[in-house]
């Protein structure tokens, strides 16, 4: 009679030895950093010269809005820090910040948009955080419906960068 509850308990331990590595992988998975090197006069790390941001970093900043379409997305409403108060965070001296993303695409922006455009870095697109499958973990936005003559050309479309890992200031 022992047998049965032998097969039952250790069933249930299997499974919650999955959910736990599941939830486990998943936290991992959502987690993230952002790296600042270059032109900047602040570090985390001195000996490489880089502010990392992580995303607790990120979240504990002014979160701002911009209500924008995108040529890959509908109308939404786009949170996240500023980039212009990421810059200062990390004391950036530069006039260009070259973006790259996880998937190993990288711009060069002029820094003077980040005040010109308020330009954010969006962790979340209409109050859902942005996974890497859906343009995350950060997303440049620039309002281009505000701005729809400067900011729906080519060259304007190439500023919306996705999946953002790391910016150099130059």
């Amino acid at each position: 009679m022992g047998y049965p509850r032998t097969s039952a308990r250790l069933a249930g331990r299997l499974v919650l030895l999955l959910l736990l590595t599941l939830t486990a992988v998943a936290v991992r998975a959502e987690s993230f950093t952002l790296t600042v090197s270059g032109n900047i006069g602040q570090f985390t790390d001195e000996q490489k010269h880089v502010y990392v941001l992580t995303e607790k970093d990120l979240l504990a900043m002014p979160q701002y809005t911009i209500d924008t379409s995108t040529s890959w997305t509908k109308k939404a409403q786009f949170a996240g820090p500023r980039l212009s108060d990421v810059l200062k965070r990390v004391g950036a001296r530069g006039n260009a910040l070259e973006f790259h993303s996880l998937d190993d695409y990288a711009y060069t922006i002029p820094a003077d948009d980040a005040t010109r455009y308020g330009v954010i870095l969006a962790r979340t697109m209409n109050g859902k955080p942005l996974q890497v499958k859906d343009f995350g973990p950060l997303f440049l936005i620039y309002p281009r419906d505000r701005y729809p003559d400067e900011l729906r050309t080519p060259v304007a479309e190439a500023k919306f960068i996705w999946q953002v890992t790391k910016i150099v200031v130059k």
